[in-house]
């Protein structure tokens, strides 16, 4: 099995994601493997990747999804890129939890 999409770090926990802006939907499509190795969370958002939207719409995503604020939620690379990396603030054990539930309950 490879390596999980997120790990902790001080204040909360370190996520990477693959985005596709443009996806229909705003939803968690589970974990992926890339040719590298490396585990990232599948997103899709319906906004365009036009302007931050879409980047805006996976954080309002990944807030609702964990049912923590946006304001927790930051954006650390990837702004234009398919692979983002976001921090999420909080408690990591508990927020790694609710990653866990998120991309395995679709």
């Amino acid at each position: 099995m490879a390596s999980l999409p997120w790990n902790a770090v001080a204040g909360g926990v370190s996520l990477s994601v693959r985005l596709t802006p443009k996806g229909g939907r705003d939803a968690i499509d589970g974990i992926a493997v890339l040719a590298d190795g490396s585990a990232v969370v599948k997103a899709r958002v319906s906004a365009a990747p036009s302007e931050g939207e879409a980047n805006a719409a996976l954080i309002k995503l990944i807030a609702k999804s964990l049912r923590i604020p946006q304001r927790d939620v930051t954006l650390v690379s990837g702004d234009t890129a398919r692979i983002k990396r976001l921090t999420v603030a909080g408690d990591s054990p508990t927020l790694m939890a609710a990653l866990e539930k998120m991309t395995h309950s679709g």
